[in-house]
């Protein structure tokens, strides 16, 4: 073993070896400029410097989901989403996903210029953020850093309010309950929510709402989809865009072993962890295991677990598989599919993603498709070095379509299903 960042990779001998470590440095940097090349060149916001604005109340609060428990100003993002919109932080009531109460923060935006009561809300889920608090979404938009601020941007000067969640878990000691399908689902449903129950905002609780999110975030939009005729009839949803979805979390978490995005395979099982009483990955964990999921809890988000972790296995970090008859049964319970949904829907997937499987994105596109849902599929082929690139890269390139088939639905003409034609 030797290190590369903070955490341990298999030590590859000889030419190919090196050739190997010299592709994964190229990598790293291919990574930090798109994912993070656009961030760099915002302008930092001073942070809140108060954080007990996300402690969650002992004992919880009575209140119905979406209800809002508590709200403070905040910066829509860097000076050109200043330009464009007020926003406010949130803390609100959701559900987990065990169906149990849960307290949820996030961001509501609301553009400038429009009668608040009169303008469509779009509920985004964001895609990976990271474990530790200060990958918190909220937080990162307040600050200006936030990697998906040019879809919010372009959501604000269509005239669109926006409502972004930060899932369940983000409080300074954190534990996110990562890629549990119910649990995002929920969160999304309840920020829009709590965005037409903010008095600030403004918000009409009519209004018509579109759910998008690319990645973690286009499985959340798809489970918000499956859960709203049970979860929450009330809202006026129009339309999904999902992209990048992770539907079958088997297909999706387990190849990454060994990978190059195997640190989102071990932020998966950290997820599971946070939720399900049943499972405990700690007593699978090597001495190098229990190091790296400290570190990650405390100061890791999607970057580090992209660029920290490469090449790593689950036999580098633990001294037992913690892929077990338990774990796996609850990884099969967060399979997408199993419902369908009854609104026009945009589903986009890079043809070579390497962090989601584009072939169990195929499936969950002819699941849907056989059930009947009015969907507009899209395969992408984007440029980039290797799939994780590629998968990134469509988080931008992606929103042109998204945007498109927002406003049309919106403008009461969606696209035609493509159902009939080949995936």
């Amino acid at each position: 073993m030797k290190l590369t960042g903070k955490f341990p990779i298999p030590e590859k001998p000889g030419r190919h070896g090196m050739m190997i470590h010299i592709e994964r440095r190229l990598l790293s940097a291919a990574m930090a400029a798109s994912l993070w090349g656009l961030v760099m060149l915002m302008p930092v916001n001073p942070a809140h410097a108060d954080d007990s604005f996300y402690l969650p109340p002992e004992p919880l609060p009575a209140g119905l989901p979406g209800d809002v428990i508590r709200s403070r100003s905040s910066l829509a993002g860097p000076p050109g989403a200043r330009a464009l919109a007020d926003a406010w932080q949130v803390m609100y009531m959701s559900t987990d996903g065990l169906g149990k109460p849960a307290v949820v923060t996030g961001t509501v935006l609301v553009p400038k210029g429009e009668d608040p009561a009169a303008v469509p809300i779009i509920g985004l889920a964001p895609g990976t953020a990271g474990p530790a608090f200060r990958c918190a979404p909220s937080k990162m938009i307040d600050k200006g850093a936030y990697y998906e601020q040019p879809a919010i941007n372009d959501m604000l000067a269509r005239g669109y309010a926006v409502a972004v969640t930060d899932y369940v878990g983000y409080h300074p000691n954190p534990a996110t309950t990562y890629i549990v399908g119910e649990s995002m689902g929920a969160a999304l449903l309840n920020v829009v929510r709590a965005a037409q129950r903010l008095p600030e905002a403004g918000l009409s609780e009519s209004a018509p709402v579109m759910l998008r999110g690319y990645s973690q975030g286009g499985g959340a939009a798809m489970w918000a989809g499956e859960m709203l005729g049970s979860y929450a009839p009330e809202l006026n949803l129009r339309g999904i865009a999902a992209g990048g979805v992770p539907a079958n979390l088997a297909q999706v978490a387990l190849p990454l072993n060994g990978q190059d995005g195997f640190g989102v395979l071990l932020y998966a099982l950290l997820g599971q962890d946070n939720l399900y009483p049943e499972l405990s990955l700690a007593p699978f964990l090597n001495a190098q295991g229990q190091q790296a999921v400290a570190d990650m809890v405390s100061d890791m988000c999607v970057l580090e677990l992209l660029q920290d972790f490469q090449g790593v296995s689950l036999s580098d970090v633990t001294d037992i598989n913690p892929l077990t008859g338990p774990r796996l049964q609850r990884i099969a319970e967060n399979e997408l599919g199993s419902a369908g949904i009854g609104v026009p829907v945009y589903q986009y997937h890079e043809v070579e993603d390497g962090l989601v499987a584009y072939g169990q994105a195929v499936s969950l596109r002819n699941q849907y498709c056989n059930a009947g849902v009015n969907l507009t599929w899209q395969a992408q082929d984007t440029e980039g070095s290797s799939g994780v690139i590629r998968h990134i890269n469509l988080a931008y390139r992606g929103n042109e379509g998204v945007n498109q088939f927002i406003d049309q639905v919106m403008a009461g003409v969606p696209p035609a299903s493509n159902c009939a034609a080949s995936p």
